[in-house]
C-alpha cells in the first residue's frame, strides 16, 4: 500500500490532460537505465493458534515494526504518532489494511540483485518475527479466517477506502484485508515503448496469473478457486480494476491513460498530512472545479494513480500486478519472467503475437477461468493455458539469454525460470498442489498448510 508522503517537486498545478502527459514523460528512461523492482506482500498469523495478528499489543504489528527498526536500522514512518511503515535505502516496508506487510524493493538492474534483496528481507523477517511468535505465509489469500475476524490497521487512507470501496464491489474488504500478491515494476523508453509493453503485459497477464495461482483455501475449506485472489479483484471496483480493453485501441497512449485516470473517482486529498475524503469525486472534476477551495496538483495526481488497481498499471513506470503471493523461489522467478518478456524486443513481440489478437471478451473469460482452474484452464480457441504458459516461458527464456545480464556464477538470468519450468512439468498451479494435498495427506490440517506455506 502506497505511502502518501509529500514531494515538493510535485506541488505544481494540474490543469489539463497535457499536464498529466508531461508527468508520465518524466518517467522515460534510456535502455541502459532500465531497472526491475519487486514488491511482495506477506500474510501473518500467530504460529501457536493460527489467529490473526492485531496492530496493537506487545506482540502486534506496531511492536514488530518497532523491533525491525531497532535491529536493522530502518527509519520509522509515522501517522498520528503511530508507526505505519519503515524506510531505508530506497526500500520500504509498508502496512497493508489487514496487517499484511509489503516490501517495496529498490529498483535493481538484475534479477540476481532483486532476489538477493528479497532473501535478505525474508531472513530478517524470520529472525525478528520468531520473537513475536508470528509466521508469514506465501499465499494469495488468508486461509483460515473470515473478513469479520480480520484486524484493521490504523491508517486514515485505509479507513476512507473501507468506507468507499464496499459501495462498488461485494468483495472489496476481502481484497484490502485478506489478499497477498507479488508484483514487478519496469521502465519504458518513450510513449511507443510504454504502449507496446503495456499491451504485451495486459494481453498475457491471465496466463502469467495461472502460473502463480495460489489461493484455494478460505475459512479452512476449499473455496472453489485456484486463485480466489483473482476472483476477489473482479468484485472490488469496476471503475479502477480489470484488464482495460482501451489499451488496445489504435490511438492509445499517455493521453488515453490520463483520460481514464481523470474519469476514475478519487478517495481523498492530502493537505499538510491531513486526509480529506472526496466522496468519489472524479479526478477530472477536481481539476476542472476544485474541491472545497483546493486545486489539483501533480502530487494529487500521483496519489490518485496509486488508488487505481488494473491488472497492469502505468505510473512513471509499469507495474504488473496479477500474481498471487508464492514461495520464495517462485517469487524470484516472477520479475525474471516478466523481464524476459517486456525488456527484450523479440520476446515482447512474440508474446503479443501469441495473445495480442485475443478480444477483450476472450481475455476476460480467460481471467475468470484461470481464477477457477489455474493452469488447468482453457484459453481462446480451446488452447490449454498450460500450453500457452510454456510458450511464454520459452519466449522469456530466450529474451533473458539475449539480454545477457550475468550474475556472479551465471551468464544470464534464465535460471530463475527453473521453478516455473518445474511447475509446468507438474501441470498444476501452486494452489492446485495445495488443494490436492489439503484434501489428501494433509487431511485438511491447518498446521500442515502453515508448515508448507510459511516463508
Amino acid at each position: 500500500m502506497s505511502l502518501d508522503r509529500d514531494d515538493p517537486t510535485l506541488e505544481v498545478p494540474v490543469e489539463s490532460i497535457e499536464d498529466a502527459v508531461a508527468y508520465f514523460r518524466v518517467g522515460e528512461k534510456p535502455r541502459d537505465a532500465w531497472r526491475v523492482g519487486t514488491e511482495h506482500e506477506k500474510l501473518g498469523l500467530y504460529e501457536s493458534d493460527l489467529s490473526p495478528v492485531p496492530y496493537e499489543g506487545e506482540r502486534g504489528i506496531e511492536a514488530l515494526l518497532e523491533r525491525l527498526a531497532e535491529v536493522d536500522g530502518w527509519q520509522r514512518i509515522q501517522e498520528a504518532g503511530r508507526t505505519i511503515a519503515l524506510g531505508r535505502d530506497g526500500m520500504s516496508i509498508t502496512l497493508e489494511p489487514g496487517g499484511q506487510l509489503e516490501l517495496s524493493g529498490e529498483p535493481k538492474r538484475t534479477t540476481f540483485e532483486t532476489c538477493d534483496e528479497f532473501q535478505s528481507h525474508l531472513a530478517l523477517m524470520r529472525r525478528v518475527s520468531e520473537e513475536f511468535g508470528i509466521v508469514w505465509l506465501a499465499l494469495g489469500s488468508e486461509p483460515f479466517h473470515s473478513i469479520e475476524d480480520a484486524p484493521r490497521m490504523p491508517r486514515v487512507r485505509h479507513e476512507i477506502m473501507r468506507s468507499y470501496l464496499p459501495t462498488r464491489g461485494s468483495l472489496a474488504l476481502e481484497m484490502m484485508h485478506q489478499t497477498g500478491t507479488v508484483q514487478a515494476n519496469f521502465d519504458f523508453a518513450d510513449e511507443p515503448d510504454m504502449v507496446e509493453k503495456l499491451r504485451c503485459a495486459m494481453a498475457v497477464t491471465p496466463v502469467v496469473s495461472a502460473i502463480y495461482a495460489n489461493s484455494g483455501v478460505t475459512c479452512g475449506k476449499a473455496n472453489g478457486f485456484v486463485s480466489r485472489r483473482l476472483h476477489i479483484w473482479q468484485h472490488t471496483d469496476p471503475d479502477r480494476c480489470g484488464l482495460l480493453p482501451f489499451v488496445f485501441d489504435e490511438d492509445f497512449g499517455y493521453a488515453a491513460w490520463a483520460r481514464w485516470a481523470f474519469d476514475v473517482p478519487t478517495f481523498f486529498l492530502v493537505r499538510e498530512g491531513r486526509y480529506i475524503p472526496t466522496g468519489g469525486l472524479p479526478f477530472g472534476h477536481f481539476v476542472r472545479d476544485g474541491f472545497r477551495g483546493e486545486r489539483a496538483s501533480l502530487a494529487d495526481f500521483e496519489r490518485h494513480l496509486t488508488t487505481l488497481f488494473p491488472e497492469v498499471r502505468i505510473k512513471r513506470y509499469m507495474e504488473v500486478r496479477g500474481a498471487d503471493a508464492v514461495p520464495p523461489q517462485l517469487t524470484c522467478s516472477l520479475p525474471a519472467l516478466w523481464k524476459g518478456l517486456v525488456y527484450d524486443d523479440d520476446a515482447r513481440r512474440g508474446a503479443l503475437a501469441l495473445a495480442g489478437g485475443w478480444s477483450a471478451d476472450q481475455r476476460q473469460a480467460l481471467l475468470l477461468d484461470v481464477a477457477r482452474f489455474g493452469l488447468a484452464a482453457t484459453g481462446p480457441q480451446g488452447r490449454p493455458v498450460a500450453e500457452l504458459a510454456r510458450e511464454l516461458v520459452a519466449l522469456s527464456d530466450a529474451g533473458l539469454r539475449r539480454l545477457g545480464h550475468a550474475g556472479s556464477h551465471d551468464p544470464d538470468e534464465s535460471g530463475f525460470l527453473d521453478p516455473v519450468r518445474e511447475q509446468l512439468e507438474l501441470g498444476r498451479s501452486p494452489g492446485q498442489v495445495i488443494l490436492e494435498r489439503w484434501a489428501g495427506d494433509w487431511k485438511q490440517s491447518g498446521r500442515r498448510l502453515i508448515d508448507y506455506a510459511r516463508y
